[in-house]
């Protein structure tokens, strides 16, 4: 490292002493694969040499609450490693015979996220004497739900993040089944009028923000964005070129109409071929640094880029440039995706969120069905409940949950037509050991099942790879306090080309026994996001590229860009991120939002035949869920996936 380099680490924060605390945390600790990927090499490709453990070597399990574990989290290179052994052909050359447990259950769910627990929820709901086993391979339950907890000095209790599936998003317009849920658990969504405050930010001079940065232009310059601001006063100030700033006003105040003579279905069928970059560069013919700017408009919500959202789905995300096409805004066109059709002008504001996000519905569900679990259930208790980790895989519950048990193969007993039963295997960190179900719900990614059920018939399999998650990341980082997001008068920020596309202060949620940060003064959980898909190269090859270097980019880096980003975003308000970031968890999500069907890239949509529907196809005892069964990157979509395939299955 350079003497530059080894200042500007040293100004961010990344020289401190590693206390205690951070040891037991994991942070700068290196990954042991137990038992198997030592011997078999069960790592994935060779990962980051400071990758770190999910659980600290030497403290049992029982004693750590997973929530609380700082540095990296997510899909860990100890989660990982079997399925990437899997894939690679060589888990079962050193996996050895696997040894059957004895346990016969009537329903095994492989995936213990949203849409694996609402599978189990839902049969136990059925059948409430069934035995059940949910496996996943993660430490925590809840799959992409995570919940983030820090321990700040001078406050009472938890302070509680988010570290995946965040919100009940637009819930007026959510699947019949996803109603249900709520209802069963006693979600009134109308408390949440009341829990979140939509005031707060504003009513401190606080508002949404981006950051035009040196990744992508030839200095940082911040452009704070209020609700009276004219579009020539925000873009005045931005370091792009004078073209740019004039076609930046135009896109937005009086665009043209790009397509003239042509018919309302011709327009739409013209934007369905386009990516939302061609549509700038190519239709509206704008200065290149206003595609720049708008580059990552779409990352957070779809986990790409510009170059590969649709033209289509930006005129409905309402984008500038097509204003002046004259297109019905009544209703959505036929080739909008399913997500754009369902949401369509959907009035719900963005309030419907849990601190924890929606793992407080996983929470919930778990509760009711593991005796002991937690204290509370309820829809006001669940945040501020205790959680006892060691009840969730004891002999005498008739639901069980084991963790840290990554599925390995799931197999009908006979002939898929005839089978009665199915045997599903996994490894718990040191050998592989069997299962017996009455039935199995395979609510994983689908591009593992192919390695879990090798009978398939083939155009099935073809079809479970076709889904190819996007690859995100979703980093909480807990600040000493908020002051300086203040004076700059910022609550919100979008970055148009750095690593993390979104630095925003933490929702406002104050449920009962929990109270937000409301006093800057105080302590806050900042989220950053990055979207790390190669969008040049369209969604599938870009997911799979992003996703591969995500992977080998070590934790320091992710860290490091964390520290440096807020250093650049908040240092004129005075963040000192050395002093100022007291501790940093990063959920890493190689396999993250699920693939929707969109244009121009699915040619095939929106008349199908859809890959997806071959995908989940039954298979004897074995039936499929999660978003990837939709697909589509919703809760609601996860829980509708869990009914159907518990609808399919014989009882």
């Amino acid at each position: 490292m350079s003497d530059m380099n080894a200042r500007s680490a040293r100004d961010l924060g990344m020289d401190r002493p590693i206390s205690r605390r951070d040891f037991l945390d994991g942070v700068a600790m290196a990954v042991g694969t137990l038992a198997l990927g030592a011997s078999a090499g069960c790592t994935s490709r060779p990962g980051p040499p400071d990758a770190v453990e999910t659980f600290p070597p030497g403290i049992p399990r029982a004693e750590v609450s997973p929530p609380s574990l700082t540095g990296l989290r997510g899909g860990t290179p100890e989660s990982l490693s079997v399925a990437h052994a899997l894939r690679d052909g060589r888990f079962w050359q050193h996996a050895g015979t696997p040894v059957p447990t004895g346990e016969h259950y009537d329903l095994v769910v492989v995936g213990g996220g949203i849409s694996g627990v609402s599978a189990a929820f839902e049969w136990h709901r059925r059948n409430p004497g069934a035995r059940i086993l949910i496996l996943d391979n993660h430490d925590e339950i809840g799959g992409h739900a995570r919940r983030n907890e820090f321990h700040p000095a001078g406050r009472s209790g938890p302070l509680v993040g988010c570290g995946g599936s965040r919100s009940i998003r637009t819930p007026s317009v959510w699947t019949p089944e996803g109603k249900d849920l709520l209802h069963q658990l006693g979600v009134e969504l109308k408390r949440f009028d009341r829990y979140f405050d939509q005031r707060l930010y504003g009513e401190l001079g606080m508002h949404r923000s981006v950051m035009c940065d040196r990744e992508t232009f030839r200095r940082d310059a911040l452009v704070r964005i209020t609700p009276t601001t004219r579009t020539e006063e925000w873009v005045r100030p931005m370091p792009i070129a004078e073209q740019a700033k004039k076609d930046l006003v135009m896109l937005f105040e009086k665009p043209r109409d790009w397509f003239p003579g042509l018919s309302q279905e011709r327009k739409e069928e013209r934007l369905a071929a386009l990516t939302y970059s061609d549509f700038l560069l190519k239709v509206c013919q704008v200065h290149p640094d206003v595609e720049l700017f708008c580059r990552t408009m779409p990352s957070v919500m779809w986990g790409y880029g510009t170059q590969t959202f649709g033209a289509i789905d930006a005129w409905g995300s309402d984008y500038p440039g097509f204003g002046g096409l004259g297109l019905e805004a009544g209703k959505p066109s036929r080739f909008s995706s399913p997500s754009m059709k369902k949401e369509w002008k959907a009035a719900d504001p963005n309030i419907y969120h849990f601190p924890e996000g929606n793992q407080a519905l996983v929470r919930m569900m778990v509760g009711r069905m593991i005796p002991g679990f937690t204290d509370s259930t309820s829809m006001d208790g669940i945040t501020t409940a205790s959680f006892d980790y060691g009840r969730l895989d004891l002999p005498a519950n008739r639901v069980r949950f084991r963790l840290s048990s990554t599925a390995v193969s799931a197999r009908n007993d006979g002939p898929p037509d005839t089978a009665g039963t199915a045997t599903v295997g996994y490894f718990d960190g040191h050998r592989v050991r069997t299962v017996r179900a009455g039935a199995v719900v395979l609510a994983c990614w689908n591009m593992v099942i192919p390695y879990l059920v090798p009978d398939l018939p083939e155009d099935q399999k073809q079809a479970l790879r076709d889904a190819v998650k996007m690859p995100v990341v979703d980093a909480m980082v807990q600040l000493r306090d908020w002051e300086a997001w203040q004076r700059l008068g910022i609550d919100r920020t979008r970055w148009t080309g750095a690593y993390w596309c979104l630095s925003e202060l933490d929702h406002p949620v104050t449920m009962p026994g929990y109270d937000c940060p409301k006093k800057p003064g105080s302590p806050i959980n900042v989220r950053m996001l990055a979207a790390t898909c190669r969008s040049e190269l369209g969604p599938a090859a870009g997911a799979a590229t992003g996703r591969n270097e995500l992977l080998n980019t070590p934790y320091s880096r992710l860290e490091y860009t964390i520290r440096d980003q807020l250093a650049r975003l908040l240092g004129p308000g005075g963040f000192d991120p050395a002093a100022d970031i007291e501790a940093i968890t990063v959920n890493r999500w190689g396999h993250g939002y699920a693939p929707e069907y969109c244009r121009p890239w699915n040619a095939f949509y929106p008349d199908g035949p859809f890959p997806a529907d071959l995908a989940r196809r039954r298979f004897g005892r074995i039936a499929i869920a999660n978003c990837d069964s939709v697909p589509a990157s919703r809760a609601d979509a996860a829980i509708t996936a869990a009914h159907r395939a518990i609808s399919e299955l014989p009882t």
